[in-house]
């Protein structure tokens, strides 16, 4: 009787216990995030998104009920992302969830908020059907309505709500302007990078050939891929744009490369006083990199021609990154296209902070003088005997004018409607960032690698005194492909995966059997 009224206390003292853990769990919220990265955990960016809504937010999720893996998994974590804004951002932030299978009026409603029904395949009695499914979800604010039509995983999840948030709740988007009229990469041909700045920003161009001043509302501007010379008076229009606090961004190809022809020629821009007076300078050469990507060339195999894939070294692949900028920070790698370095030896004595954020392999070169661009030429050590050659690169502070001490020259191009004023010799403090490739943006170039858009996102926040969703955006990306560690690590990992668990199995089973034997043996004991 003894024995049984000590097992039900004991019973009665788990069940109590575990009904208290229950209810502080409901009332107090907290999560262990063993990851590196804090993934499963909300950045301070996001908590303060929705600590500071001053009004309802509400996230209506349409997600049919039993669906298949892996889209339950996805509508879990969503879940569980939702249930996180809303410790943080307390009654100003809910969200419902709403299952739409045979319901015609939620339907509607939810096609009516732009979520299309989709196919998915599920089994059902050992076979394969394809049947209709909602996974989309929608905000609201006020007057204001925002949807992601379908859910497509759990990559990135937290920065499209952030993101969503962050432009429903902001009174007014800044504006980012690409500067047009001199062969510049035109928006549509940086489509997948104007979908993500849509985000946050209001997305323009820019054109100054009427000789008017930019507009001060451009909070960044743009200088993509150039291909015709800047006349005086139109760098005098950027030039005052940056003494007056604006931030610009200057990505240019000092080299026009041709891989049909094989051959690369200077491309005079005019713009190299300019970036010298700021402190840069981007030379007339192009990387080449071991780090690379591969390119399909033709071979000729006796008879027959074949394509083959051979490493490219003039397509750098950059991973070697600024470790304590927030721009760069857990990027993956960043591909670039003819890339020429930049060298910011001239911003010494001019009280300018100075980052370089990204930089070649330790086996790099340049080729100077005759560009010959070929995919089959032999990769010679010499070739690659420098390191760290800097690609693309920030600078902060106050800039000296580009026209301190100069005139402006004015010929028959120059618009009535440009004044040449007398130029600010300092300008405030204010940022630029300079990369020796125009290309690494557009849409053909870039591909499927997602980490170019988001450094050029990123740094486009940075330049917008933005960069608080940067932060999210890049530790997403931040897993490293195992390449990319040494051969020992590699073989260490392999070797451990096939090992350790049989390993520990057995020590586990030679622990039980010997803590049995001593209990026997102890019981054998008591009863002699």
């Amino acid at each position: 009787m003894k024995q049984k009224r000590q097992a039900l206390v004991r019973i009665f003292l788990v069940l109590g216990i575990l009904i208290l853990l229950n209810i502080v769990g409901v009332r107090i919220f907290g999560r262990f995030d063993m990851t590196e990265e804090k993934m499963y955990t909300l950045s301070d960016a996001s908590k303060t998104l929705v600590k500071n809504l001053d009004d309802k937010f509400l996230v209506k999720a349409y997600f049919t009920g039993d669906l298949p893996s892996p889209y339950n998994n996805n509508k879990r974590y969503l879940q569980d992302q939702l249930d996180d804004y809303r410790a943080y951002g307390g009654q100003n932030f809910q969200y419902e969830f709403i299952d739409p299978s045979g319901k015609d009026d939620v339907e509607k409603e939810a096609q009516s908020y732009g979520i299309p029904p989709v196919q998915v395949q599920v089994v059902k009695e050992d076979k394969m059907q394809v049947e209709k499914a909602y996974m989309g979800l929608v905000f609201l604010f006020g007057d204001k309505k925002e949807t992601i039509p379908v859910l497509q995983g759990t990559t990135n999840m937290e920065y499209e709500i952030s993101s969503v948030i962050k432009k429903m709740t902001s009174k007014e988007l800044k504006r980012v302007g690409f500067l047009a009229g001199h062969g510049e990469i035109g928006l549509d041909k940086i489509a997948r990078l104007k979908q993500m700045l849509d985000k946050q920003y209001t997305v323009t161009t820019v054109n100054i050939n009427d000789g008017r001043p930019i507009p001060p509302d451009i909070a960044v501007l743009v200088i993509a891929g150039p291909e015709q010379p800047f006349k005086s008076w139109e760098k005098f229009l950027i030039d005052q744009y940056i003494m007056k606090g604006g931030k610009v961004a200057f990505w240019l190809n000092k080299v026009k490369a041709d891989l049909q022809s094989q051959m690369g020629q200077p491309l005079n821009l005019d713009m190299d006083d300019m970036l010298e007076a700021y402190g840069a300078r981007i030379n007339t050469d192009l990387v080449r990199d071991v780090r690379c990507v591969p390119v399909t060339v033709q071979q000729q195999m006796g008879f027959f021609t074949i394509q083959n894939q051979i490493p490219f070294p003039m397509i750098p692949m950059a991973s070697e990154f600024n470790k304590t900028s927030p721009i760069v920070k857990n990027m993956g790698t960043v591909i670039f296209f003819f890339a020429s370095s930049v060298d910011t030896s001239l911003a010494k004595g001019k009280g300018l902070q100075v980052e370089s954020l990204v930089m070649t392999s330790d086996q790099s070169g340049r080729q100077e003088g005759m560009f010959m661009i070929n995919p089959n030429e032999p990769m010679v050590k010499e070739n690659f005997a420098e390191k760290h050659i800097p690609l693309a690169v920030t600078l902060q502070g106050a800039f000296t004018s580009a026209f301190n001490g100069k005139q402006v020259q004015t010929d028959s191009t120059t618009p009535s409607s440009f004044g040449a004023s007398s130029p600010s010799g300092t300008s405030v403090d204010t940022k630029i960032a300079v990369i020796g490739d125009g290309d690494f943006i557009q849409d053909q170039y870039s591909g499927g690698n997602k980490d170019n858009l988001i450094f050029a996102t990123n740094l486009i926040d940075w330049l917008a005194d933005d960069i608080g969703l940067a932060a999210i955006r890049s530790r997403e990306t931040g897993a490293k492909p195992l390449d990319e560690v040494s051969e020992g690590t590699k073989n260490l990992v392999k070797y451990g995966n096939l090992l350790v668990p049989p390993i520990l199995v057995i020590l586990i089973g030679v622990g039980r059997w010997r803590w049995r034997v001593a209990m026997r043996k102890r019981l054998e004991s008591q009863n002699f």
